[in-house]
């Protein structure tokens, strides 16, 4: 039976004085295996303590983003033969977000950022009898806006956010976009307030690190582009 090595950063901070890594070996016992399928093979037959978030197993939770040699992606819906090189995988939290334990992060900042940006409609007129319309077109620009699942696998990939604590980040401005877009909202010139600050869109720097990251195949920044332009056009 095959057997790939996950090497695995380690950290309890009741014992640990700094991370380290830890290799285990992982039977491919049937094809198709997710990299949540190794790590619950670690954790229910060899080490007990091995600590990482899971949810709903199917990518719409968001709760199991991790960093896999190198790259921010979601574990229940990763296989591990599409990103296995040379026999092994180097998992480790979510880059730049406090670490907690093992695999796991501390997300109070990230949803802070993200409840910054107010990601709920903001309407100024009565509401209607019934519920809000749209059109198909109208209801069609927010597509590659909603989809959005906050793991933060792009905010934690993006150099601007490690280099920035205050920076937004590519996640709540994807959820600012979501909001300018959608016809019935009567809050973009609030929201885009925000944005025309040190710590909003002029922060993003076109590295496309968000885009690579994105599980659902989203791309914030032409998200963070638009509201750039819709910025840049409100001054004339």
């Amino acid at each position: 039976m095959e057997k790939i090595v996950f090497s695995i950063l380690r950290y309890d901070p009741e014992k640990d004085k700094k991370p380290h890594y830890q290799d285990f070996d992982v039977e491919i016992r049937r094809p198709g295996m997710m990299i949540l399928d190794g790590l619950n093979q670690i954790r229910w037959e060899q080490d007990g303590t091995l600590a990482y978030r899971r949810s709903c197993r199917e990518g719409v939770c968001g709760s199991d983003g991790v960093n896999v040699n190198g790259v921010n992606m979601l574990t229940c819906v990763t296989h591990i033969t599409e990103v296995v090189k040379k026999g092994r995988l180097v998992i480790q939290p979510l880059p730049s977000l406090p670490l907690v334990k093992d695999l796991v992060v501390d997300l109070d900042d990230f949803f802070n950022k993200y409840f910054t940006v107010k990601p709920y409609l903001i309407s100024k007129t009565p509401p209607p009898h019934r519920e809000r319309l749209q059109s198909p077109a109208q209801r069609k620009k927010l597509d590659g806006l909603y989809e959005c699942i906050l793991c933060a696998c792009c905010s934690s990939s993006c150099p601007s956010y490690w280099a920035n604590p205050e920076y937004l980040g590519p996640s709540a401005m994807l959820n600012v976009a979501r909001f300018v877009e959608d016809s019935r909202d009567d809050g973009a010139d609030e929201r885009l307030d925000m944005l025309e600050d040190r710590i909003g869109v002029w922060r993003c720097h076109t590295i496309l690190n968000c885009v690579e990251a994105c599980p659902k195949s989203l791309n914030p920044t032409q998200a963070i582009a638009t509201l750039k332009k819709l910025l840049v056009q409100r001054r004339f």
